[in-house]
């Protein structure tokens, strides 16, 4: 949003969400991390400001509540700090389910922030995180419940249980990393536009981005970076969550970036010498449409695709 003083912009995110994982501490982290990678989207790596959503739960014992909360809370101001912002008040409030997340605000120049609308053929697409936490969660739930999921999948030696912790716990750490550095680069690498993979999955983003192209253009993805044992396990389990479709819902994904192809390797190469656990893949080409309604622009995955176990 435009402000009244001469040049400056104000762009504002809003979200949150129900836990996910058994941790309250690394819930807090997941929350905050979540809620800034929209403005690292846009390539808003600077934080002005963070407020948060928090809901106790009423479900739950005092002592239970008192403790997980205060977790929560640690967790999402902890990795505030280490954004390089802080979380200066909020709503607290109670309620069935435990709830957290935030509003994260910045005022830019604007230079300082990238309109996702840009991307041209030629342009390649560069994903940050690998997908497959949705599938990793509720594979820990099955688990810890040993139910007949997993009991299927343990009769039919899909995977044992230490391939499930460290699945789950790999997912887990990767939720809670922070796009911070990717947005920090999208500058540099002369990225034409980008989004978070959140929870329409890698084809509802793709195509959200891709229809607000300027130029008529289609996504093409061929290369899929998952979470490793997260493919064996849909594909037993029928492609559940339609995660073999890059529908299956993430929760604070990586960043889906157009730019230039002899800018990737660069970008991927820097990304990870800032922070040896992050990654980076070359997954897509955008290509020319054939039609000049960009409405009609869209994402797609190849048949033939490539999965790369991480």
């Amino acid at each position: 949003m435009p402000l009244r003083q001469k040049d400056l912009y104000m762009i504002s995110t809003t979200d949150f969400f129900y836990p996910l994982v058994d941790d309250p501490y690394m819930q807090g982290r997941i929350g905050c991390a979540n809620v800034l990678s929209d403005m690292y989207s846009f390539g808003v790596y600077n934080i002005d400001n963070v407020l948060m959503i928090l809901a106790a739960s009423t479900e739950m014992p005092k002592e239970d509540r008192d403790i997980s909360t205060k977790l929560m809370i640690k967790g999402f101001t902890d990795l505030a700090k280490e954004a390089g912002t802080m979380v200066t008040g909020g709503q607290t409030v109670q309620n069935p389910w435990p709830i957290i997340g935030g509003t994260a605000t910045s005022v830019c120049t604007k230079d300082e922030f990238i309109m996702p609308i840009s991307a041209v053929p030629g342009d390649v697409l560069v994903l940050t995180k690998a997908l497959g936490t949705q599938v990793a969660v509720n594979l820990n739930q099955w688990r810890c419940n040993n139910n007949e999921r997993w009991q299927k999948l343990r009769e039919n030696n899909i995977i044992d249980e230490q391939q499930a912790i460290r699945t789950y716990e790999f997912a887990m750490e990767q939720m809670a990393r922070l796009n911070r550095n990717a947005a920090m680069l999208l500058h540099k690498y002369k990225v034409h536009a980008c989004t978070d993979v959140t929870g329409f999955g890698i084809m509802g983003h793709g195509n959200n981005l891709v229809k607000n192209q300027k130029l008529p253009v289609n996504f093409h993805i061929h290369t899929l970076p998952v979470i490793k044992h997260v493919k064996d396990v849909v594909q037993f389990m029928n492609n559940i969550f339609k995660f073999l479709d890059g529908l299956s819902a993430e929760t604070s994904g990586g960043l889906l970036i157009c730019l230039p192809r002899d800018q990737a390797q660069g970008f991927c190469a820097e990304l990870s010498s800032m922070d040896p656990a992050s990654s980076a893949w070359i997954i897509g080409d955008v290509v020319a449409a054939d039609h000049t309604d960009t409405s009609l622009n869209c994402c797609t995955i190849a048949e033939n695709r490539t999965y790369i176990e991480v």
